[in-house]
């Protein structure tokens, strides 16, 4: 695969500032922009298989948020919230030097996304949804809650990519070369040897707090999406259900709906089949004027 352009873009926080890292794709003076913005612990390395495949028509980027990948970690906790990770994001917009982009986001991503769209004069020309809407199930915050931040120092590659396996398994049927992709993706060395997942594990205290909960409403900032929206479920996910996209469909935006088999929270766009759900919906879906 060709490696990807990087860089930094200085974003603030309250009484600091701090650097987001993103990946480039593409031709840099394409005014066609997709941006991907990843789940919770994850990175911008998750769509360098879609990245690849739309880089001959689109300009596509995509970010590590705040505490994830090669960017910067925020120095509290509570700093890892939306409103941060707009801020970060309209910022990383204005440094590609384009007035509107198309949106990917998953999970957490898509959340993002939907803050942002939701916002007067956005710079969100079409928003896509993976595997997230406005209802977020309590099932699947007490099931990233088991895992995250609680990850061991693993003794070498091969212990890494056991635990990406198990705890990833929702993905679906990943070849053993796009397993060790995200392994490689999504530790670093750690300095007294072995291997550590590659975001802060400060992220895990926010999932504390709300496990045990109920399901999160988010319906109020959906109904304030005017853009197209296209929806993205894995057929399997325990966080987006049908009811939920078929509520999305006759509310807010009307978002159009595709559904992934053989795969749970969420889709990773690693093959022809994902990667054509996104090529669609861009090529046949105008852009509001």
């Amino acid at each position: 695969m060709n490696a990807p352009r990087e860089a930094f873009v200085l974003c603030s926080q309250p009484g600091g500032l701090h650097r987001v890292h993103y990946y480039e794709w593409g031709d840099p003076a394409n005014p066609r922009v997709l941006l991907c913005v990843h789940g919770v612990t994850r990175n911008g390395l998750d769509f360098r298989y879609l990245a690849e495949a739309l880089s001959a028509d689109y300009r596509v980027v995509s970010v590590d948020v705040a505490g994830r990948g090669l960017s910067d970690w925020l120095p509290e906790a509570s700093l890892y919230a939306v409103p941060q990770y707009v801020a970060d994001l309209v910022t990383v917009i204005a440094r590609l030097g384009v007035e509107r982009v198309d949106w990917l986001g998953t999970s957490m991503g898509g959340l993002i996304g939907m803050a942002l769209a939701s916002l007067p004069g956005n710079p969100i020309a079409r928003l896509m949804l993976n595997d997230v809407g406005p209802l977020i199930s309590a099932v699947s915050i007490n099931r990233i809650a088991e895992y995250i931040g609680k990850e061991p120092v693993f003794p070498d590659l091969a212990a890494a990519e056991a635990h990406i396996r198990r705890v990833s398994t929702p993905f679906g049927a990943l070849s053993d070369a796009q397993w060790r992709d995200f392994t490689l993706s999504s530790v670093r060395p750690h300095p007294q040897g072995g291997f550590v997942m590659r975001y802060d594990p400060k992220l895990a205290e926010s999932f504390q707090a709300l496990v045990g909960g109920n399901d999160i409403p988010l319906w109020p900032l959906y109904e304030q999406i005017h853009c197209p929206t296209l929806v993205i479920r894995g057929a399997e996910s325990d966080l987006l259900s049908r009811e939920t996209v078929q509520h999305m469909q006759a509310c807010g935006p009307r978002a159009e709906a595709a559904e992934i088999a053989g795969v749970g929270h969420a889709p990773m766009f690693h093959d022809a089949a994902q990667i054509g759900v996104v090529q669609h919906f861009l090529q046949h879906t105008p852009v509001p004027v």
